[in-house]
């Protein structure tokens, strides 16, 4: 690649507090400006220039409005509306748009952050999974390659690889870097008798200082299952008791890695040690592919029970797996009403597959493994544009079938003990309305002294045809039109694929048919409400 004409007043690419001699920084500078490309008083790094060095990315690229942003979009669709955007916004397109906060970031600011060298883990964004993963790692492979591979010097003095940025800190208890101590105090199951889910209200005790707010998250550090760590050990041959670092691997297994799903580099560490078929399939595996038609279900038991007779070094082992991740859930109470105390409505879950019962780690750790009184890592997770109006007048229209109550029946509390005038209604579904109705005297004592304006309720498996809170939705949309033409703003927390992208269609059918808009015009009604702050989402 040759490189355009420059100005010899450069401007040098390398701050001053770089970790470098003055040879090496004139040297990277010369170097760094040959892959990129730049005209005096710019500079741009190659990966953020989309990653061909040739321009540095326009204005219109630089505001794109991130069309990719939804978190219903499969990640094919959203990586092809990134194409041929720079690094930064093929890497947020990657991600699974949610803005969950489980990777301290948001999508947008994690992957700037990944861009930038400011951050180097590439598996934080947990509701992304293998497909955030394997994408991220294409993207930031093909960002080595492209500055490996373009031209500069022909030698190199030896220089020393510079630290990433650190990231900002983070006062005590409000970053997933620094936890705090919360007490468990207790789970208590929601559900009546025949349910077949089983959701806990879930009681913590918080530490002096740790605060939250109404629409933030609590993100809890979970163990395994100790059960499922001794079959691996079983299925590997491992002793237990063998160290690591400052634990034995059982204990390393419990409290610090992943295990499940599988990661793609345990199926390469097979590869390595296997021959034939078996290394064939590990290698299949380890690329996406699917030889056993199991692979959407694979953990790290499951995979090694497809590779029987595995003797692996404990150390190797661990380095395959990935850090185990704190969970984040919807905070369900108001500091209002029950300071020092905070509040989760939680699904355990459990499901088979094959012969065996797979365990959600969080929500069975809530309900089978933490006693009272035990101790927990914790921290909050501020929400990111999903908050009450500042204004306690406004009207507000929330929508969480199932466990999405959480942040709405905090949001209630909170505008109870405040005393808010502005009027409430509550969309709520779930399966069976006798075992279901998760907090029914609360809200219906709130509905009966008009605290809450509206409750609209939605059972899709009692008799009759099933029901779901965007049926209600339609069924009620002149009067909902009316409360958003007033001002209302409109809350959507619950399942990101299925229910919030109903409730969005609902509600873009609801403003075409009563306000007399096209479906165009409708869609760009809901997406006007979304930026002006007044259509928020915690979706998951």
């Amino acid at each position: 690649m040759n490189a355009p004409t420059r100005s010899p007043e450069m401007v040098p690419l390398l701050p001053d507090n770089a970790p470098f001699n003055p040879e090496q920084r004139a040297w990277l500078n010369g170097f760094f400006a040959g892959l990129v490309g730049f005209d005096a008083g710019t500079a741009m790094p190659m990966a953020l220039a989309g990653g061909d060095g040739v321009a540095p990315p326009s204005a219109a690229e630089l505001d794109d409005g991130a069309p990719w942003h939804d978190p219903a979009m499969p990640i094919d669709e959203r990586m092809a509306l990134a194409e041929g955007k720079p690094v930064a916004r093929k890497l947020m397109a990657a991600m699974a748009q949610q803005d969950c906060g489980q990777c301290g970031y948001v999508c947008e600011t994690y992957a700037k952050a990944l861009a930038e060298g400011a951050e180097t883990k590439l598996n934080l964004c947990a509701p992304g999974g293998k497909d955030t993963h394997r994408a991220v790692k294409r993207l930031m492979e093909e960002v080595a390659v492209g500055a490996t591979t373009s031209s500069g010097p022909a030698a190199a003095p030896p220089v020393a690889a510079p630290e990433p940025a650190p990231k900002p800190s983070a006062l005590p208890g409000y970053s997933r870097e620094t936890p705090v101590e919360a007490t468990f105090v207790s789970a208590t199951r929601l559900n009546g008798e025949g349910s077949a889910k089983e959701t806990l209200h879930v009681v913590w005790r918080l530490p002096d200082g740790l605060d939250y707010v109404p629409g933030d998250s609590f993100g809890v550090f979970p163990q395994n299952d100790p059960a499922l760590v001794d079959a691996i050990l079983d299925a590997l041959a491992m002793p237990a008791d063998f160290p690591v670092a400052d634990k034995t691997v059982r204990l390393a297994l419990i409290e610090d890695y992943a295990l499940s799903p599988a990661p793609d580099m345990l199926f390469q560490l097979v590869s390595y040690i296997t021959g034939g078929d078996k290394r064939r399939q590990a290698r299949e595996l380890a690329s996406g592919g699917d030889p056993f038609g199991d692979a959407a279900t694979l953990d790290v038991l499951a995979a090694l029970e497809h590779f029987p007779g595995l003797r692996v070094d404990p150390e190797a082992f661990l380095e395959c797996l990935e850090p185990l991740q704190p969970r984040l859930y919807s905070i369900s109470s108001s500091p209002k009403t029950t300071p020092g105390e905070l509040t989760l409505t939680v699904d355990v879950v459990r499901y088979p597959v094959g012969d065996r019962t797979r365990l959600g780690v969080a929500s069975t750790s809530i309900a089978d493994r933490w006693r009272p009184g035990d101790k927990v890592k914790v921290f909050v997770s501020k929400a990111h544009g999903f908050a009450l109006p500042a204004d306690g007048a406004i009207p507000i229209v929330m929508v969480g079938p199932g466990t999405g109550i959480a942040p709405f029946r905090s949001f209630l509390h909170e505008r109870v003990a405040c005393k808010a005038p502005g009027d409430a209604w509550l969309f709520f579904g779930h399966q069976r309305e006798a075992t279901d109705f998760f907090y029914r005297d609360e809200f219906e004592a709130m509905l009966a002294d008009a605290r809450l304006t509206r409750l609209s309720t939605a059972w899709s498996r009692d008799a009759g045809p099933k029901t779901y809170v965007q049926d209600r939705m339609r069924e009620a949309g002149a009067e909902l039109f009316a409360w958003l033409e007033r001002g209302a703003h409109v809350y959507v927390c619950g399942d990101a694929k299925r229910m919030a992208a109903d409730v969005d269609r609902a509600l873009a059918e609801i403003v075409a048919a009563h306000g007399g808009l096209s479906a165009e015009d409708a869609k760009a009604y809901v997406k006007r409400l979304a930026s002006a702050g007044r259509y928020q989402r915690d979706v998951y």
